[in-house]
């Protein structure tokens, strides 16, 4: 081991990759579910989380300077102080709209106007965790421990994610039922995270090695950070079939960008149909939020971490080139047990289930696809830097949709938003066909 002090990974690596996972989930997810259950209107709520995804997406622009100021150590302890921190000013400062504005859906995002500031400090000090963390695994380990562990690390991670969408949520729905008040149970739920943060935190300053090689870059100037960010990017976009490349980390989840952002508010708003200016638009499912903490957050997520790893099973022995087909597909056709939800509005609890975790199967199995060809078109000198730029792309592929997903339901309803965000497979499929001419193997 690198570490001065010899702590063993088993010790940190399962407690650090599930506390990354924690506040990612707590800002990208919880939050779309807590402003849906607050009563928030689908296109303010849809607009004000998607911007909560910007720090993701800018990464790359600091992150040198985790680098040269400070210890990768200390950047993970400041980093979980500051979301505790955050996680009890959310939990104190969570604004409580009354029952009726609520059932109504006329809560706007006004109300929550210091909530959303907090969030998008959480995102960005959740951000430089990521990148501190990813840093410190490298140099707290030699190769060999690096290699034993990437499966203990990414296995947490889903944990985290498990943990977040499934347990968290289910906490919420179930006091919730008990007590009637939608912002008390969330009020409890971050008060929980809160808890949970402060634990991690306090762990990690006694039992976080401190590796020999975890120091500042001596003698290395912003300017010299700079001039190597400004080369990367200039020989990433100087790549033979960069247009291609781009255009594909754009469109090819065009459709999974529409639905992600309202397929929770979709399970929970009422069912009853409802009529716009003469025109009869679709409701949801009416599900309670303890429900989609199992269906979605629990089944749905393990789901989608299973197709992830059956897709990287068989594109490992089949190539990029012979599964990017089977993997378009499945990315795209699963989603469309989302046109039948709206129609049929099923009660059957085991017939939602099912089409859900169907959904995220697919997604899983298809996102592999996407990761794979990110990684085979970084390759080259400047490997890290230009993976980190193809995931500035992959952030802002689901951005671009989510702007305006709920600005589009609003208008049109559930129904026909959904069978609009899955004529975007289209572009899928005619993105695919393009990479796929190029691909070697």
């Amino acid at each position: 081991m690198k570490g001065e002090n010899h702590i063993s990974p088993w010790v940190w690596v399962p407690s650090l990759y599930f506390t990354e996972g924690i506040p990612y989930f707590l800002v990208n997810s919880i939050s779309v579910m807590l402003f849906t259950k607050m009563g928030v209107p689908n296109d303010q709520l849809a607009f004000f989380t998607t911007l909560l995804y910007f720090p993701w997406f800018l990464k790359g622009l600091w992150s040198p300077f985790v680098d040269i100021l400070r210890t990768k150590r200390w950047w993970i302890i400041a980093m979980q102080a500051l979301l505790t921190i955050l996680c009890i000013a959310l939990t104190i400062s969570l604004p409580h709209p009354d029952a009726a504005t609520i059932a109504s859906k006329a809560t706007t995002a006004g109300t929550f106007r210091f909530t959303l500031i907090l969030f998008i400090i959480a995102a960005f000090a959740s951000a430089t965790h990521d990148i501190a963390a990813d840093g410190f695994y490298m140099l707290a380990h030699d190769s060999q421990s690096q290699a034993a562990f990437v499966g203990i690390r990414s296995t947490f991670y889903r944990i985290a994610a498990v943990f977040s969408q499934g347990v968290l949520v289910y906490i919420a729905g179930s006091i919730e039922n008990k007590t009637g008040d939608i912002p008390f149970s969330w009020q409890v739920t971050l008060g929980v995270t809160s808890v949970l943060m402060l634990l991690v935190t306090l762990y990690h300053s006694f039992l976080l090695p401190r590796a020999a090689e975890d120091q500042p870059r001596e003698g290395v100037h912003g300017k010299q950070v700079w001039a190597e960010l400004k080369e990367s990017f200039v020989t990433f976009f100087t790549k033979p079939g960069v247009a291609l490349a781009i255009t594909f980390m754009l469109l090819y989840r065009l459709s999974e960008g529409f639905l992600v952002k309202l397929s929770q508010p979709f399970l929970v708003d009422a069912k009853e149909t409802f009529i716009r200016e003469g025109q009869i638009l679709g409701g949801g499912l009416g599900l309670s939020t303890d429900t989609v903490g199992i269906l979605y957050g629990t089944i749905g997520v393990i789901c989608l971490l299973l197709g992830g790893i059956l897709g990287g099973i068989y594109i490992s022995r089949k190539g990029l080139k012979r599964s990017i087909w089977l993997m378009a597909a499945a990315l795209t056709l699963p989603s469309f047990v989302y046109c039948y939800l709206s129609m049929a509005q099923p009660e059957s609890l085991w017939l939602i289930g099912t089409a859900v975790s169907f959904e995220q199967f697919g997604y899983g199995f298809g996102f592999t696809a996407y990761m794979m060809y990110m990684m085979y078109f970084s390759e080259g000198k400047y490997k890290t830097s230009h993976y980190a730029i193809c995931t500035a792309f992959m952030a802002l592929s689901m951005m671009i949709p989510g702007f305006v997903a709920g600005a589009i339901e609003m208008a049109v309803g559930y129904t026909a938003f959904f069978w609009i965000a899955n004529a975007c497979s289209i572009t899928t499929f005619v993105i695919t066909y393009f990479v796929y001419k190029r691909l070697v193997n």
